[in-house]
């Protein structure tokens, strides 16, 4: 069933917002407008930081996510609502240095938890978006 332009999206386990899959920026302006609290202020953040060091940065929302890419590079970066953080997925992650902080059982992939309260380190995460961005991303759809 479609979700009706005036209804509020439905918040997943977590409080991550429920939004159909689309491309570029409206979609993805849609899941940032519907994070619940302090997470929506974490997502805004990020998204601009992301435009920010990479200005032809391509948006997408899928699997109750955003994603950001290169056109014809792939995707380098996500993140998702959690109940008690804002995960941030770097999909080459494993590729940067320094490596971002949390582990995945994927190979390559790497992770950044963002909790209520916490200021993290812009200089750092625009370095990781950097290096991310340039190298070949993952062709996850």
């Amino acid at each position: 069933m479609a979700q009706q332009p005036s209804e509020k999206p439905r918040l997943l386990a977590g409080g991550n917002p429920q939004i159909p899959k689309g491309d570029g920026d409206g979609p993805v302006q849609a899941y940032l407008d519907a994070m619940p609290d302090w997470k929506r202020d974490v997502g805004r953040q990020l998204d601009h930081l992301i435009v920010r060091t990479v200005p032809d940065v391509r948006k997408a929302v899928r699997w109750n996510s955003p994603f950001y890419g290169i056109e014809g590079n792939g995707w380098f970066l996500s993140f998702h609502c959690f109940t008690k953080h804002v995960k941030v997925t770097w999909h080459t992650g494993s590729s940067l240095d320094p490596l971002p902080p949390g582990e995945s059982k994927h190979e390559h992939v790497r992770y950044l938890d963002l909790h209520e309260g916490e200021e993290f380190d812009e200089a750092l995460v625009a370095s990781w978006i950097r290096q991310a961005a340039e190298l070949p991303g993952e062709d996850l759809f």
